[in-house]
């Protein structure tokens, strides 16, 4: 069954019911459709009997929120902070994804020198900031990036082989990071999804479908001149692709089978999924690696400056605040996504004629894992954004995924034939007669780019996923206007 597109947006267009505010409106973890502006009152409640730095707590729209008192640059009343909200800007810098080469709607290909050209505006077309690793001798690995410094290798029983003995549940991951003493720190924690899709590297190449035991010509998503890798453990059963690393980010909603699901990065395959805690019966285990320092890195920073565009402050980047749905209800393919772009920068849309596809890297830092259609009745991103809606291959009420400009290379003969992109709505599987959501809203996946959805009537691979060849398009340029803006900001507020 195919998805339907509704020619009108809905689900959580904020300020178009109150208005757009001409100072700018700034997010604030669990702020209500109709609270754009900080705050919301039960933060400041909070912390109304605590002095600064103490625990605290508040109900809002997305739960239970947990943080500590803070006093913010304006002052004069604490605030209880439930992700250090408050951080100096700049603290989540996209790493690039490596991807270097480009492709058609095949294979690899000469880069398109003129905006007018097929396939011009893609992945290695932009080079984002390089990852820099060191690896100093002491089991660790320093990225002078994003300021996060990562256990080198996964290899958690100490003996020196990588295989499924290493691999632990979700609650074993947890307390072993969290015990963890290596190069002399102890203040070692379980990656979120975010700070783990960090290392993600689009130089590798997807062995789905490869049933040979011979490795070598395969390249994992992973740079392993820094870190100990191995795919999946051939002799305990598991299949090459079986190397999905545990972050510490739950799905908000539960796995079709009622149990809780864990998004974790495949460094074997290059995505992210959900995946259940328990599999056939017994607790599933996942690849660990823990990592410390930048508590920020991962947390956006968004500011609504009320001109059609959203500024992320901790990335850097301005992204457009609507979709492409309104003009390409149908959805686009990859290289009509491409095309999209170019037709937007040539009449200058918003100002600005330098928006590109975001990679996929950019793209997944938009991701709030808090939300998702069941949780929360909306896409999996803040309400600032405005998202067109779809009706998905069950039938529900839903959201797009979006069209990066990273391709996903294969090891097959065509190697260039799909593109990667992100949910944020449901990532449907066809499972047991029926389409049901397989893998959560902030799945990265990835489809042909071109064809027909009609020719995988029950999706494919082993859990049937959806195709979806034709998706959505949100913009992203480099902010280059970001610290005036900050500072403007904080004038408005006083």
């Amino acid at each position: 069954m195919s998805i339907i597109r509704p020619s009108l947006p809905f689900g959580l267009l904020l300020a178009t019911a109150t208005g757009l505010s001409s100072s700018p409106l700034r997010a604030w973890p669990g702020h209500s459709g109709d609270r754009p502006h900080g705050p919301p009152p039960a933060a400041i409640l909070a912390c109304a009997d605590l002095l600064e730095a103490d625990a605290c707590q508040f109900s809002s729209p997305l739960g239970e929120e947990t943080g500590s008192c803070v006093l913010p640059p304006t002052g004069p009343s604490l605030i209880c902070d439930p992700e250090n909200r408050l951080e100096e800007p700049g603290a989540y810098p996209i790493v690039d994804t490596g991807q270097s080469a480009c492709y058609n709607e095949w294979e690899e290909t000469a880069c398109p020198a003129e905006a007018t050209a097929a396939f011009y505006g893609q992945d290695a077309q932009h080079l984002g900031q390089a990852p820099s690793l060191v690896a100093p001798g002491d089991g660790t690995v320093q990225d002078a990036v994003t300021g996060l410094t990562w256990q080198q290798s996964p290899d958690t029983n100490g003996d020196g082989v990588l295989d499924s003995r290493d691999k632990l549940g979700y609650a074993q991951a947890r307390d072993y990071c969290a015990n963890l003493v290596l190069a002399g720190w102890d203040d070692w924690r379980l990656p979120d999804i975010k700070t783990l899709y960090s290392l993600i590297d689009f130089r590798g190449r997807d062995p789905s479908g490869y049933y040979g035991s011979e490795i070598s010509g395969l390249i994992p998503f992973l740079d392993t001149q820094y870190f100990d890798f191995a795919y999946g453990d051939l002799e305990a059963g598991e299949r090459l692709i079986d190397a999905q690393y545990a972050s510490a980010t739950l799905a908000v909603t539960p796995a079709e089978s009622g149990s809780a699901r864990l998004f974790g990065v495949n460094f074997a395959d290059g995505r992210i999924k959900g995946y259940d805690l328990t599999l056939f019966g017994e607790e599933k285990t996942f690849v660990v690696s823990c990592v410390r320092g930048n508590p920020a890195y991962g947390r956006n920073d968004f500011l609504d400056p009320g001109d059609g565009t959203i500024r992320d402050l901790a990335t850097g980047l301005m992204w457009a605040r609507a979709d492409s749905g309104a003009e390409a209800p149908e959805g686009l393919d990859w290289e009509q996504a491409l095309a999209w772009v170019a037709v937007k920068n040539a009449a200058g849309y918003l100002g600005y004629a330098d928006w590109r596809l975001p990679n996929v890297k950019e793209l997944q830092s938009l991701v709030d894992y808090r939300r998702a259609p069941e949780a929360t009745g909306s896409a999996a991103i803040d309400p600032l954004f405005q998202v067109t809606g779809l009706i998905n291959e069950a039938g529900e009420d839903d959201f797009p995924a979006y069209w990066s400009s990273t391709t996903h290379a294969n090891w097959t003969e065509n190697p260039g034939a799909t593109a990667a992109y992100v949910h944020f709505g449901r990532a449907m599987g066809y499972q047991n007669g029926r389409w049901i959501d397989v893998h959560g809203a902030g799945a990265q996946r990835s489809d042909p780019k071109s064809g027909d959805p009609a020719d995988y009537p029950t999706g494919r691979g082993p859990q049937g996923d959806a195709i979806r060849i034709y998706n959505d398009v949100r913009l992203v340029r480099d902010d280059l206007e970001a610290n005036d803006l900050e500072a403007n900001d904080l004038e408005t507020s006083d």
